[in-house]
């Protein structure tokens, strides 16, 4: 076992190639923070999700009106929810943190009129985003992509 060891941090430091990247990613704040509203605001976040204990991914769409700063750490995301059959939109107050340069929705406990009450973290990197839920006694992970809409031709 020591030889193992051995030899894997000795390859760790003669070949750049296996060891980690010192560098961080961006670390512009501003700009992460004006990237990530531009990336969210007018986005579907389309993939799959799971329920423990359950066979399978289901699919998953949200869609996301806007996404804006208003604080330190809370963001408002307006999403548009089924509520009663309908499509509403609900603004909500979520804490984002920041692990270097990936956002995390953090919620805890929250209610969503008409929805339920949850608790998920979600991690959003590149054109992707994955997390955890939880709602009540049952969970679960999801994960997908953001996608953008096209803009529409002018006619």
């Amino acid at each position: 076992m020591h030889r193992l060891l051995s030899l894997v941090l000795l390859c760790g430091l003669v070949s750049p190639s296996l060891a980690a990247d010192p560098k961080p990613g961006k670390t512009d704040r501003a700009a992460l923070e004006k990237e990530f509203a531009e990336k969210l605001s007018g986005a579907t976040l389309v993939g799959t999700f799971t329920t423990d204990g359950k066979e399978g991914a289901k699919p998953d769409r949200y869609k996301i009106v806007s996404a804006e700063k208003v604080s330190e750490t809370a963001w408002v995301i307006t999403a548009t929810m089924k509520v009663g059959g309908e499509d509403v939109n609900i603004p909500m107050s979520i804490p984002v943190f920041w692990a270097d340069d990936t956002p995390v929705l953090s919620l805890t406990n929250m209610t969503i009129p008409g929805v339920g009450t949850f608790t998920s973290r979600v991690m959003f990197y590149g054109d992707r985003y994955a997390g955890t839920w939880q709602h009540g006694d049952h969970g679960g992970t999801f994960a997908g992509l953001i996608e953008k809409a096209k803009p529409k031709d002018k006619k």
